[in-house]
């Protein structure tokens, strides 16, 4: 059965599988080595899939974690998306070499707005392409605070058109992140080919529950910890499932 299908109301979950969802952010301008350093022992201590980290942090990311099943992903053309081309592959070449395993890349908002849709579709293209060479895997982020549903549902299409392998809700600097009903668009407009991750407000077990009801298989999140501890705690008294009902689905606190 696909990972990508929605699961079925009141099936349990285990922690390990919402560890196996996070992609712990260190993406906080300010954050020094240490800190990233210290957040990439995090991650590995509660068996997260990756870690998204600055592109000047990826080597210090692949040292940190050698031997770890824990993956390094960094950010192409970020916060905004609007490098050229040529620069989003640079960036993409480099973070490969260094050993990035995932990207997460940001479309060409602005060009998305503007409705230059063959521009967008071309730049996802070819940093697919250049990465799936080496088996990396790219995430493109929309960030839908400024789309319609409209253009949600357009830049879904251009994005699985382009060989991306997932798309994504959003940065989480701009003025809102997931949503639910964007998190269902996604997932409904895209096949089974391509997952969906959130982004911006899972600050919380319950909320990363909610995005995996609607179909999202990943979400980025900088309270890894207390999700974690939570799911364990929930895991042990037989309470960790995904939600029975609309009611039940929150995001944010």
């Amino acid at each position: 059965m696909s990972q990508n299908l929605v699961p079925a109301p009141g099936s349990a979950v285990t922690a390990k599988e919402i560890a196996l969802m996070i992609d712990h952010s260190l993406l906080k301008p300010e954050m020094t080595e240490e800190e990233v350093v210290a957040g990439c022992k995090l991650a590995d201590e509660y068996g997260c899939a990756t870690v998204c980290v600055k592109p000047c942090d990826v080597e210090l990311a692949a040292k940190t974690l050698a031997g770890s099943s824990v993956l390094v992903t960094t950010v192409i053309g970020f916060p905004h998306g609007h490098h050229l081309a040529e620069v989003k592959l640079l960036e993409a070449d480099a973070a490969i070499k260094q050993g990035c395993k995932e990207l997460d890349l940001v479309l060409n908002i602005g060009r998305l707005l503007s409705g230059d849709f063959d521009l967008v579709e071309d730049d996802i293209r070819a940093v697919c392409d250049l990465s799936h060479k080496s088996g990396v895997i790219v995430k493109v982020i929309l960030e839908n605070a400024y789309l319609t549903p409209d253009l949600i549902k357009q830049a879904c299409e251009i994005c699985e058109r382009a060989g991306a392998d997932f798309v994504k809700t959003s940065t989480g600097y701009a003025k809102t992140g997931a949503t639910l009903d964007d998190l269902r668009l996604m997932r409904a407009t895209c096949s089974e080919n391509v997952s969906v991750k959130a982004a911006g407000g899972v600050r919380s077990l319950d909320s990363a529950l909610s995005v995996r009801a609607v179909g999202a298989i990943r979400f980025g999140a900088t309270a890894t910890r207390q999700i974690v501890e939570d799911a364990r705690e929930r895991e042990a008294a037989g309470t960790l499932k995904i939600p029975e009902s609309a009611s039940e689905l929150t995001i944010g606190y």
